[in-house]
Parts: C-alpha cells; sequence; structure tokens
C-alpha cells in the first residue's frame, strides 16, 4: 500500500496509474484522517520551493507527516518539488523547509558552469546511481530519467547523496538518508526506468 501525499501540487493521477499497471495498491491522502495504516507514502510537488511547503503546511499533513516518517521511520519518497523540501531551504524562495536531509537547494543560473545552458534543464538526462542505493536496484548500469527542473538539492554531506546527473557539473539529483529518500526526475514520465524505480520503492 502506497500512500500518495495529495496537498495540492503534483500529478497524482500519474502515480495511481502507474502503480496500477505494476499491481500495487494506493491511497490518495487528502487529509489527516487519510494517513492510517501508511506503510510507504509519496511526496510529490511541482512548481515553486516556497508554493510547495505553504501548501503543505495548510493541508493540516505536515505534524502527522513528519510523525511517521521521523519518528515511526516510514519510508518516504520526494518527487520534484516533494524532494526540494526535503531540504533546509531554498534560494528560489525565502521560506523554510522540511529539513529531513541538511542540504540547500540551489539554482542552476547562480552556477557559473551551468548557467550558460538553457533554463531549465529538461529532457532526458543519464542518472549515475550511489553503490548500494535500493531505489536503483537493477538500474546500476542502465539508469536514464525525464528532468524538469532549474532548482537542485545539493547535499550538505556527501553520503546522502543518492544518484548524479550532469547539467555542466555533476549534481545530487537523488538523495537518501534513512527512510527519506528524494528524485529531482520524474518517475512516473520515465518509461520502465521511473516504474522499475516506484517498484523498488515500494518493495525495499
Amino acid at each position: 500500500m502506497i500512500h500518495i501525499v495529495d496537498y495540492g501540487l503534483g500529478n497524482i493521477q500519474a502515480f495511481v496509474t502507474m502503480y496500477k499497471r505494476l499491481g500495487i495498491e494506493t491511497v490518495r491522502a487528502k487529509t489527516v484522517d487519510d494517513l492510517r495504516d501508511v506503510r510507504r507514502l509519496i511526496l510529490p510537488g511541482v512548481g515553486a520551493f516556497d508554493h510547495a511547503m505553504e501548501l503543505l503546511d495548510a493541508s493540516g499533513m505536515r505534524q502527522p507527516l513528519e510523525q511517521l516518517v521521523l519518528d515511526d521511520k516510514i519510508p518516504v519518497l520526494g518527487i520534484c518539488v516533494g524532494m526540494q523540501i526535503l531540504a533546509c531551504s531554498s534560494e528560489e524562495g525565502v521560506g523554510t523547509g522540511l529539513g529531513w536531509i541538511d542540504g540547500r537547494v540551489r539554482s542552476f543560473a547562480g552556477n557559473v558552469a551551468s548557467a550558460a545552458l538553457p533554463m531549465p534543464h529538461m529532457g532526458w538526462n543519464d542518472v549515475a546511481p550511489a553503490s548500494g542505493s535500493p531505489l536503483f536496484k537493477g538500474l546500476e548500469g542502465d539508469a536514464r530519467f525525464y528532468f524538469l527542473h532549474s532548482y537542485y538539492f545539493e547535499c550538505s554531506d556527501a553520503i546522502n547523496s543518492a544518484a548524479r546527473a550532469d547539467y555542466g557539473f555533476q549534481f545530487d539529483c537523488a538523495v537518501q538518508r534513512d527512510n527519506v529518500y528524494g528524485v529531482q526526475f520524474h518517475p512516473e514520465k520515465s518509461h520502465h526506468w521511473g516504474a522499475a524505480l516506484l517498484k523498488n520503492f515500494a518493495e525495499f
């Protein structure tokens, strides 16, 4: 059972559809009452960092999610902006993030190595998983995913980097700390690679 947090951002139906094809049951969690019998959580998101945090706070689900993730150690997978809000802060806004993984979200435009490249970083890109990352089981030598973003997660500690991709420089495109996982790319748009990653998250 996968609970998908529906706080007003992200294409929830795309995840429901992909998991249905995989034969894995999902539940939309739109209220605190929906967060029952949770075994896995997906935290999607698109758009701006501050807006995502404002909507999550307004949903009333932030505190119970923190209980589930930080105290009960329920595995959670943040996707796109859902990954970025796992960080402590972002150059895109002024608010604070969840801080579940120590790091900051940075701008590609502010990095000399990527400033001259087209923005946003959009399209398919190769991904190099870190050794032993359970999200990328079976994808170690063949991982390619769809990206659409102008900001990237910069881990404070390299040990929390679960995968890297190149856009003028090597950046963290997947993160991991204990039961908290995040990916910058869109697995729901990444064909069989995305399906394999979502299946891994449901099963490990």
